[in-house]
């Protein structure tokens, strides 16, 4: 726990009451503050009390005496409308700010020199995230890792000098750190996403700046046109930054040749790391995680060898391309965190010869935009309510089974991937381009029911990692 300790004796409301809204209340508690918090929900309103939260309608609260409100990430700040306790506090002229910014403010007071690496993008953040706190672990660095992922941000342990911080963070939560200032910022990519609570893209990628303005390096990666905006505009106005690509050579920064990993200066290029071998890295997508890890944990000081040793170890994340079990040619591959087309790109285009796990409750567009893909797929098993429509795509243009259950789709998959005499690499991969609900809780109970059925064939032999 870091205690909120730049709040001390003053009153501080806070909306939301979630896991990370309690950790909130509890860190501001236990660094002086007096808080007064709330939820919509009555149920999270009493959990909150029985942990000995001071809790109160902030409809009624004397916002007068109320110095700063901490809102959840999740509640909305400025679409489709402020929530009323944004409206509230604003009317009052009170500060809205976020846990982040807590973390932000503590450091600064307790821990300025404190390395500060936060991430953020539309994609592919939490695997950077997990891979640079992985590396600074691997290089014997003490090293906290949460935000968006894993443990919430007031639950880390105390800012101290030589203490890393990996901290993943939404434009939810960087909408509500103002001061939010990272030794190292990164900027991975921005497409076009939450605008039900942004508004436009515009908006959308102004909070997203915000991150790498704010940051000692800005590391941004420039193959899309809002981050080389981005990157142009910070440049100009004095800001250091490094740009990063997973497809174009660089003149200044860092960049993906094929598994290479290459450094240009004034047009001259040299290997600094490469990510052959390592299957917890494959594809163009990981080649921009890796490469922003490397330019972070470069700028706190790693060398090298120390940065290599770390990528080589990565075990990756469950259920993003994990690599869950062999069995002689057949790698056997989680991707339910994919949860729509495009998020099931980057695994269909990282292997030669898929015999492809897809389908659940499918999303507006289908796997349309998956066609030019389709050519690596051997044959695909479809399962739950998607089944159909995707049989409709793809027509003859892979051969497929409607296979109904999960169970069935791994049994029939890993037959017939057994018997496949291409001479390429084989992969039984589950990216189901779909949501889970109609069969599953959730991506992470259908990722678990893969690896289960996977682990029940006989003579495979499981493979370590995220897990």
């Amino acid at each position: 726990m870091i205690p909120a300790t730049s709040f001390q004796g003053k009153r501080v409301a806070l909306f939301g009451l979630g896991g990370s809204g309690i950790a909130t209340a509890r860190a501001l508690a236990q660094g002086g503050a007096d808080v007064l918090a709330w939820d919509d929900n009555p149920e999270s309103v009493s959990r909150a009390a029985e942990e000995g939260i001071a809790t109160g309608d902030l409809r009624g609260a004397d916002w007068a005496g109320i110095s700063s409100f901490v809102l959840s990430p999740g509640v909305p700040l400025t679409h489709p409308k402020p929530h009323w306790t944004v409206e509230l506090a604003r009317g009052a002229g009170v500060e809205v700010i976020g846990d982040v910014e807590l973390f932000a403010r503590e450091r600064i007071a307790t821990a300025p020199s404190a390395p500060f690496i936060a991430i953020t993008g539309t994609n592919g953040k939490s695997t950077t995230t997990a891979l640079t706190a992985h590396i600074l672990r691997s290089a014997g660095r003490d090293t906290q890792m949460g935000g968006n992922i894993g443990r919430a941000v007031m639950t880390l342990d105390p800012p101290q000098p030589d203490r890393h911080y990996v901290v993943e963070c939404s434009s939810y939560q960087i909408d509500l750190a103002p001061s939010i200032n990272p030794t190292a910022g990164i900027l991975l990519n921005l497409t076009p996403d939450h605008l039900d609570r942004h508004g436009t893209m515009q908006h959308y990628a102004s909070i997203k700046e915000r991150l790498v303005a704010g940051s000692e390096t800005a590391i941004i990666g420039v193959d899309d046109i809002y981050c080389a905006q981005i990157a142009d505009r910070l440049e100009r106005v004095g800001k250091q930054v490094v740009r990063i690509s997973k497809r174009l050579p660089l003149t200044d920064g860092y960049f993906a040749d094929g598994t290479d990993l290459m450094e240009a200066i004034d047009g001259r290029y040299s290997r600094i790391a490469f990510l052959e071998g390592i299957g917890s890295l494959r594809g163009q997508h990981n080649a921009q995680n890796a490469l922003a890890a490397v330019a972070a944990c470069l700028k706190v000081g790693l060398d090298l060898g120390e940065i290599q040793a770390g990528l080589e170890t990565f075990p990756g994340l469950e259920h993003r391309m994990e690599q869950v079990a062999r069995k002689g040619n057949v790698l056997f591959v989680n991707d339910s965190k994919a949860t729509n087309a495009d998020a099931a790109a980057p695994a269909l285009s990282s292997f030669p010869r898929i015999y492809w796990i897809a389908g659940g409750l499918p999303k507006e567009g289908g796997i349309e935009p998956l066609r030019s893909l389709f050519p690596r797929i051997a044959r695909a098993y479809l399962i739950g309510e998607a089944a159909p429509a995707f049989s409709a795509t793809l027509g003859e243009a892979v051969p497929y089974e409607i296979s109904g259950t999960l169970a069935a789709a791994v049994e029939h998959a890993a037959e017939d991937a057994a018997k496949d005499e291409s001479g390429a690499e084989v992969v039984v991969l589950l990216s189901p381009a779909c949501a889970s609900f109609d069969q599953f809780k959730n991506f992470e109970i259908r990722g678990e029911a893969f690896r289960q059925a996977v682990n029940a064939i006989d003579g495979v032999i499981a493979i370590g990692g995220a897990r």
